[in-house]
């Protein structure tokens, strides 16, 4: 009898362990979602010629850390930024069609 105590508190005390170890969901706040995808439309129009409409999906969170978020310009051209955990934009990936960048952006972000 003992030993069914033993293991049914070893099994609660492990299965309590191990879905604290599963973190917190990867949901973002209302707030940093809204900045995040502020930050992100602010830098497509500041580095790309002719933005007339930007469109953003949702927030997700890559393997490292960093938020990507997926859209597209001007209602065809489809892109996927990638903020670092300080929601600096670090990358940006650009599907065919996608507005030319602006010639004084291309050494350096424009900001």
């Amino acid at each position: 009898m003992r030993k069914i105590v033993c293991f049914l508190l070893a099994s609660i005390f492990f299965i309590t362990l191990l879905s604290g170890c599963n973190g917190s969901d990867s949901e973002y706040d209302e707030e940093k979602n809204s900045l995040a995808k502020t930050i992100a439309a602010e830098y497509i129009d500041e580095n790309y010629k002719n933005i007339k409409a930007i469109e953003m999906g949702d927030l997700s969170e890559a393997p490292m850390g960093s938020i990507t978020i997926d859209g597209t310009v001007n209602g065809k051209a489809g892109f996927s930024i990638s903020l670092d955990e300080n929601l600096n934009v670090s990358s940006i990936a650009e599907d065919e069609g996608f507005p030319e960048q602006k010639k004084e952006c291309r050494k350096h972000f424009c900001e």
